[in-house]
């Protein structure tokens, strides 16, 4: 299947007056979701009236072949690329992963194209074409849970945050790939247009405007590893299944039918965490969840996920994730996050 190039579908190539010119680069074996995706948000947005000019760029213009097999061809070779650029979204492929130091020719055209952009980005892979190109040197930055102890190996002057949807660091941001590059372009939507257009141009694609940069690419449950331990298992599914409930080491060990000391030793050598910090970790994940699908007040999400007092909440809210339930709850419905951003 082929994918026609933009300027041939709705007048996206057309010059347009006073517009934000924004240029897509990928390469062979890029996740097709992390050029859709942000491509579609900044389509969706013109659509309901922002003035984008969108454009897609590969090396040396050739059509190239995403990892599920479709074929994508370019409105034009990144090298062609000259002038002001407003947003450049940079996407990777397996070029990106098995290039050796110094020796990829996207990051070189990276390089040349950035002093005359004003916002660059990355999505998934594409990070390490920012690294590689010298951009996150000193900067905070993720990328896809895979890939970040790649980037943070590689690139040792990158502070890689390998626990969040999108990091944005000055006029550079970086995402975790796949879906979350639709967060991070909704996020650019609402700085160019206002948080209606950005929830408009959300809502026509059926995603939620809600999840913050600084959001988990992980819930709790995918996080950690399935207990193997039988009685490490009884333990965290009574954590998991009623977090409100007494857990405290002594009641879980008897949960579990094995001593306080066994339990302990289980939860630091299969989990590498303490009882108490897993039993928090869910805490706060509940009450995140609470704060993300109602409006219930701080008061009886407290009680519901287990913490017993809003200030007990707010404490380990702080701890965990740098931020009050308060503000995160406003957060989430909002692209905005700058509770991971520089």
């Amino acid at each position: 299947m082929d994918i026609a190039p933009a300027g041939q579908a709705g007048g996206v190539g057309q010059e347009l007056t006073d517009h934000r010119d924004v240029v897509v680069l990928f390469e062979d074996g890029v996740v097709a979701l992390d050029v859709a995706g942000p491509m579609d948000v900044f389509m969706g947005a013109k659509m309901a009236g922002a003035r984008y000019r969108v454009r897609t760029a590969s090396p040396g213009g050739v059509p190239i072949r995403a990892a599920n097999g479709l074929r994508m061809a370019p409105d034009l070779a990144v090298e062609e690329l000259s002038g002001p650029i407003d947003t450049l979204v940079v996407t990777g492929g397996a070029a990106t992963v098995g290039a050796a130091p110094g020796g990829s020719a996207l990051a070189a055209e990276v390089r040349r194209l950035a002093p005359r952009t004003r916002r660059v980005a990355s999505v998934c892979v594409g990070a390490l074409l920012l690294a590689e190109a010298g951009l996150l040197d000193g900067r905070k930055a993720t990328t896809h849970w895979q890939w970040c102890h790649v980037l943070g190996r590689r690139f040792p002057r990158t502070t890689v945050v390998s626990d969040a949807i999108f990091v944005r660091d000055g006029r550079v941001a970086t995402s975790a790939g796949v879906t979350t590059g639709i967060d991070l372009v909704l996020a650019f939507v609402e700085d160019d247009y206002g948080a209606e257009l950005a929830r408009e141009v959300a809502k026509g694609l059926v995603v939620f405007l809600q999840r913050p940069g600084g959001q988990s690419q992980f819930s709790m449950w995918t996080r950690l590893p399935a207990p193997q331990h039988p009685a490490l298992r009884v333990a965290t599914d009574a954590v998991v299944l009623d977090p409100a409930a007494d857990h405290s080491v002594t009641a879980l060990a008897r949960r579990a039918s094995v001593s306080v000391r066994h339990l302990n030793r289980l939860f630091s050598d299969k989990l590498g965490t303490t009882v108490a910090s897993y039993v928090e970790q869910v805490r706060v994940q509940t009450a995140q969840t609470l704060l993300e699908a109602g409006d219930d007040g701080l008061e009886p999400i407290a009680r519901r996920a287990g913490f017993g007092s809003p200030e007990t909440m707010r404490r380990a809210f702080l701890r965990l994730l740098g931020v009050a339930p308060g503000s995160y709850r406003a957060r989430f419905r909002s692209t905005a996050s700058p509770a991971r951003s520089a």
